[in-house]
């Protein structure tokens, strides 16, 4: 008999558990990431932009950027060492733009973008003109309506 009423209240709880997951549209919130990243890139860009950008991202997030950054194991400390590194690069770009190319969603976990982007600027560090054009695709993961884990792909 307990076997039974057990039963009974775990399928009453399961609508509630389901009802609780946040669902949100993928697609829409991939393009309010992108367009919230777009605008750290820009030459008058400020810790605001950044701030919104980085509103988006888990504290613990992980990130790579291949070939240049490999190991996406989240950190405690994930988006305080982004907010450090997009610091120092804020305001580097001189020329900046980017198309937004397609969107990808994966159920409710992850979703992909692809993007051109165009830059000309000054090194921070060593103060040399530096300029670039390349297709990007991100993968984000997804956790709890926030971007978990960042994988970035040069095309």
């Amino acid at each position: 008999m307990r076997l039974i009423i057990i039963c009974l209240l775990s399928f009453l709880t399961i609508p509630t558990v389901l009802a609780d997951t946040k669902k949100i549209d993928l697609k829409a919130f991939a393009t309010d990431y992108y367009n919230a990243m777009v605008a750290t890139q820009a030459p008058n860009a400020t810790s605001k932009e950044l701030e919104n950008y980085l509103a988006f991202l888990t504290d613990d997030i992980g990130h790579t950027h291949l070939p240049y950054v490999t190991d996406d194991t989240r950190q405690p400390d994930g988006k305080e060492a982004m907010r450090k590194g997009m610091t120092f690069y804020l305001g580097a770009h001189t020329e900046y733009n980017s198309k937004l190319l397609n969107v990808f969603a994966f159920n409710n976990s992850a979703v992909a973008i692809r993007y051109t982007s165009n830059a000309k600027g000054i090194h921070p560090q060593n103060k040399q003109p530096l300029a670039y054009s390349n297709v990007m695709m991100e993968v984000l993961e997804i956790e709890d309506g926030k971007v978990a884990v960042i994988r970035k792909y040069h095309e």
